[in-house]
């Protein structure tokens, strides 16, 4: 009798541990391809609840709606307005940083102020950061200019920071260290570094974001595996940064899920469109970073979860 009452509760522990939350910490909503459109040519009707519902249906408990510039945060925080699980960042791209020139100070004030207006959504100051792999977009000089002009954002609202690094982190880790004593942690996202790249951010005391682009190669995975799991966050980057067939982490997807081209999408179907990156796939990610650390997939998602409430939302 008492070994089956053991086993109950044993299998009653299993069922609740498989009951996995998710907080997507980067997914870009706004972009157009959520609206049909790609490259600026319409294949299908917009179809954003349906991503929505995709998402809240596989476990997702809050999505953080990524700011791009000002333009790009006033519409994330419209779009957060219509849920209340929808949270948003607010700040200025690298790549986008030419936005500042015409009147830098005039810029930065109507960043903060658009934060000011909408405490109860914005989570974090960014996107913003370092790419030095797309310095066609903006010059190495402009980026970190407008970069540590930002940082003073972040000492006037103690929000946590939602960082960009591309082939970049000696001079982010640079900046971020001269104001490391008005900064409100944070995370860098997307992050692809190699292992002494994690070592430096880590020492500043910054969580690492993983998505699919994190994952795409050998090297990656390895760097992956030895993250600190009380730093480890996890993310989509949707539309973008899916696990794609010929990435070295893909065999450790289990989850399948159905698409079709965008030409032939339906917005009324269950299918997702192939090669567009939706929330609902964060569970890919998981699925890697648990094969890889070898760690029980539903403690590693726990964990995350409670590692992002406490950097995003233990002020809320």
């Amino acid at each position: 009798m008492i070994n089956f009452i053991s086993t109950i509760k044993i299998a009653s522990m299993r069922k609740m541990t498989n009951v996995r939350k998710f907080i997507d910490i980067g997914a870009n909503l706004t972009d157009d391809m959520y609206q049909g459109l790609y490259h600026g040519s319409k294949k299908h009707d917009p179809d954003l609840n349906r991503v929505l519902d995709r998402a809240w249906s596989g476990g997702m408990s809050k999505m953080i709606i990524t700011g791009g510039n000002l333009a790009d945060s006033k519409k994330a925080l419209e779009l957060a307005r219509t849920d209340s699980r929808l949270f948003s960042t607010v700040g200025c791209h690298p790549t986008r940083c030419n936005d500042f020139l015409s009147d830098p100070e005039q810029y930065l004030k109507d960043l903060s102020d658009l934060i000011t207006e909408n405490k109860d959504k914005v989570v974090a100051i960014g996107e913003f950061g370092l790419d030095y792999e797309r310095l066609n977009f903006c010059d190495k000089e402009t980026q970190m200019k407008y970069f540590e002009l930002q940082l003073k954002v972040c000492s006037e609202h103690k929000l946590p920071l939602f960082l960009h690094c591309r082939g970049a982190t000696d001079d982010l880790v640079g900046i971020l260290g001269k104001h490391r004593d008005s900064i409100t942690g944070g995370v860098v996202h997307s992050f692809d570094g190699s292992y002494d790249c994690l070592q430096k951010i880590l020492e500043l005391g910054m969580h690492i974001g993983i998505n699919g682009c994190s994952l795409r190669t050998v090297e990656n995975l390895d760097v992956a595996s030895k993250i600190p799991q009380d730093k480890l966050l996890i993310e989509t980057d949707c539309p973008w940064c899916e696990i794609k067939q010929t990435h070295p982490s893909f065999k450790h997807v289990t989850t399948k899920f159905p698409s079709v081209k965008k030409e032939k999408y339906s917005p009324e179907s269950d299918n997702q469109v192939k090669g567009r990156n939706e929330p609902v796939n964060i569970v890919h990610v998981l699925e890697v970073l648990a094969a890889i650390r070898g760690e029980d997939i539903d403690l590693l998602a726990q964990a995350i979860y409670e590692n992002t409430e406490r950097l995003f939302f233990s002020y809320k």
